[in-house]
C-alpha cells in the first residue's frame, strides 16, 4: 500500500501517543490551531464549525464525537472540518473535568444528587456499561438470561445526567471559542493574504528586473 506504514507501530506505542502525542499537546494544539485558520473559508463560517467541535466535547457521546460534530456542524452551516479539528478540545487532559462540570450540572439540572464515589468510578461505569451491553448482546444470541444492571445504572448516574448537564456549560464554553475565534481567523487570513501579495509583487518586480536586464543585453 502507498501510504502504509514501514515501520508498524506497536499497540502500546500507539495508546501511548493517543494519551501523550509525540511532542505533548502544546504542540499538538499548535497544530491544529494553525490547520483550522488556514481552512479556506470565511471566518464565521470555520467558527460555527469550531462551535460545534466543541459543544460535541460536552457530550458523553465518546467514539463517535466527530459524528456529532459533523452533524451540527452541518445544520449551522459551519466548516464540517473545523468541527473535526475542534473535537480535539476533549481530550485525556480535558474529559474528566468537561464530564464532571456537566455531570454536576445535569444531576443539579435533574434534582438529584452525585452518588459518592460517583468522581472515582466515572471511567469505570462507562467500562461496565460497555461490558455489559456486549456480553448481553451475546447472550441474546445465545439464548441467555441477560442482566442489564451496568446499564441502567450507567443511564441513570452518569449518561442522562451527563447528556442533560452538558448543555449548559457546552453552549458557554462553544459560545467563548466562537467569539475568540472570529477575530484571530480573519487576522490571520488578512496578514496572511497581505503576504502572499507581497510574495507576488516581489515577485513580479524581480521577473520585470530580469526582463529591463535582458533587453540592455540584446541593445
Amino acid at each position: 500500500m502507498v501510504f502504509k506504514r514501514r515501520d508498524p507501530k506497536p499497540l502500546l506505542r500507539a495508546a501511548f501517543e493517543f494519551l501523550w502525542p509525540r511532542g505533548g499537546w502544546a504542540r499538538a494544539f499548535h497544530y491544529i490551531k494553525h490547520r483550522v485558520r488556514r481552512l479556506p473559508d470565511t471566518p464565521e463560517k470555520i467558527a460555527r464549525g469550531i462551535w460545534a467541535g466543541v459543544f460535541t466535547t460536552f457530550t458523553p457521546f465518546y467514539g463517535i464525537h466527530f459524528v456529532f460534530a459533523a452533524f451540527f456542524a452541518t445544520i449551522m452551516r459551519g466548516n464540517i472540518l473545523a468541527a473535526l479539528m475542534a473535537t480535539f478540545f476533549g481530550n485525556p487532559l480535558t474529559y474528566v473535568p468537561i464530564g464532571l462540570v456537566s455531570l454536576q450540572t445535569g444531576h443539579r439540572l435533574l434534582g438529584s444528587e452525585m452518588q459518592e464515589g460517583t468522581e472515582r468510578s466515572f471511567g469505570g461505569k462507562f467500562i461496565d456499561a460497555s461490558g455489559d451491553l456486549w456480553l448481553n448482546l451475546k447472550h441474546m444470541v445465545l439464548g441467555e438470561p441477560q442482566d442489564w444492571t451496568g446499564l441502567s445504572v450507567f443511564y441513570r448516574e452518569i449518561f442522562f445526567p451527563y447528556l442533560i448537564g452538558g448543555v449548559i456549560p457546552g453552549v458557554i464554553v462553544a459560545t467563548i471559542c466562537y467569539y475568540l475565534s472570529v477575530p484571530l481567523i480573519r487576522a490571520y487570513q488578512k496578514r496572511r493574504k497581505g503576504a502572499i501579495k507581497a510574495k507576488f509583487e516581489a515577485i513580479k518586480a524581480k521577473a520585470a528586473a530580469k526582463a529591463i536586464d535582458r533587453k540592455k543585453k540584446s541593445d
